[in-house]
């Protein structure tokens, strides 16, 4: 891989970091009451998206959709069978056993998140056509409605239908 090849792929981690980390931080400054405030960091949020767009498209990373879903599905697999279970042992063995807990849950998410890319996968024109609903504590992720959720317990109310702003706001 070239220096520049790194250097996208570094920005886009940057980036992509920023983006999430200003969203955090505009939802504490709504907490406590600076309404502009979380306004500025959403805004900076949304061009953080921008240029981590534009350092993935220029590290040639975006694919068509089957070698989206296939990248996604790799991912996503990894993450439930490798680094989450290493990350688990790792916590528990410090005694941080809410983090632990916390691991879990988004280790057992990972693999949802991994069987739903492969189900497009199987068939990406004739995936139904549902909402996505996600649980707002573990991020468990459900085609439609949910009552409670499977990983963590929550009630209904955790979930919220994935549009197209969402993952700005939430």
């Amino acid at each position: 891989m070239s220096k520049t090849q790194e250097n996208l792929m570094a920005a886009f981690a940057g980036e992509s970091q920023a983006n999430r980390k200003y969203l955090a931080y505009a939802a504490a400054a709504d907490k406590e009451g600076l309404p502009q405030v979380a306004k500025l960091f959403r805004a900076a949020a949304c061009a953080e998206t921008i240029h981590a767009h534009a350092h993935l498209r220029n590290a040639g990373k975006i694919g068509n959709t089957a070698a989206n879903l296939e990248d996604a599905v790799n991912g996503e697999t990894y993450e439930f069978t490798k680094m989450y279970p290493e990350m688990i042992a790792d916590a528990k063995a410090e005694g941080q056993d809410a983090i632990a807990k916390y691991f879990d849950f988004v280790n057992k998410v990972e693999e949802v998140h991994a069987n739903l890319y492969k189900k497009a996968m199987a068939d990406p024109k004739g995936l139904a056509n549902v909402d996505y609903y996600v649980c707002k504590v573990c991020g468990y992720t459900h085609e439609g409605p949910c009552e409670s959720c499977p990983v963590c317990g929550a009630g209904a109310a955790a979930f919220f239908k994935v549009d197209d702003s969402c993952c700005l706001n939430k």
